[in-house]
């Protein structure tokens, strides 16, 4: 990569740390187990609706065993709210058992160990992992694959792929914070159906072709 397009890259990365300078997830959690199944729980849906399940969630269901033990319809109740609620029961049960056997019921902290669990890819691993054991991971959801892609900083449509152009030239200590900045954008300018190029902070070294024009 050119030194160009390395100084407007961390450029970016210098205006997205000054505007969001404290990020973290959103997703509502008191320990590693809570976040794994909210972010399981997330798929395809938003964290405000997360947010407004798993209290009544983690209320009745506290740890592994009790999601293990749990009848499937219970748990549907539980997060019918957030969507897909069959086949996120499923995964949700079924991550509880394997980390049972797994792993005697604690979640792991390596990103090998945990896609090893039911529901569990490589954007789910790298939540927990930067959120809970703080190591360095990119997260790639819907607004960092669109924002990175926007930005000029991948081609690729692949989120596995995105996450390694991604890791190739973000520093690896800026991984966790380098998604939640665009997590945070992409939420407040940056948006799928519209953007708010007129006024977004980093228009000017961004290649979006196709960016919105001010009304007049």
């Amino acid at each position: 990569m050119n030194k160009k397009n390395n100084n407007r890259i961390a450029k970016i990365c210098q205006i997205l740390k000054a505007k969001y300078p404290d990020v973290k997830t959103q997703l509502h959690h008191k320990n590693a187990f809570q976040l794994l199944m909210a972010t399981i729980l997330s798929a395809q849906c938003t964290d405000r609706q997360v947010n407004a399940a798993t209290p009544k969630l983690f209320a009745q269901l506290q740890t592994p065993q009790d999601f293990a033990k749990a009848p499937m319809k219970q748990i549907e109740n539980l997060i019918h709210s957030t969507g897909f609620y069959h086949n996120k029961a499923k995964n949700l049960k079924n991550c509880a058992k394997t980390l049972i056997g797994l792993y005697n019921g604690e979640v792991p902290n390596t990103l090998d160990e945990l896609v090893k669990l039911p529901g569990v890819g490589r954007k789910t691993a790298n939540v927990v992992l930067g959120a809970v054991f703080k190591v360095p991971g990119m997260v790639v959801d819907t607004h960092v694959s669109r924002i990175s892609q926007r930005l000029g900083l991948t081609i690729n449509k692949n989120p596995v792929k995105i996450e390694f152009d991604l890791m190739n030239v973000i520093p690896k200590n800026e991984w966790n914070d380098f998604s939640l900045w665009l997590i945070y954008f992409g939420r407040a300018v940056c948006n799928a159906r519209k953007p708010d190029c007129p006024n977004c902070f980093l228009t000017h070294l961004c290649k979006y072709p196709a960016k919105t024009e001010a009304k007049k």
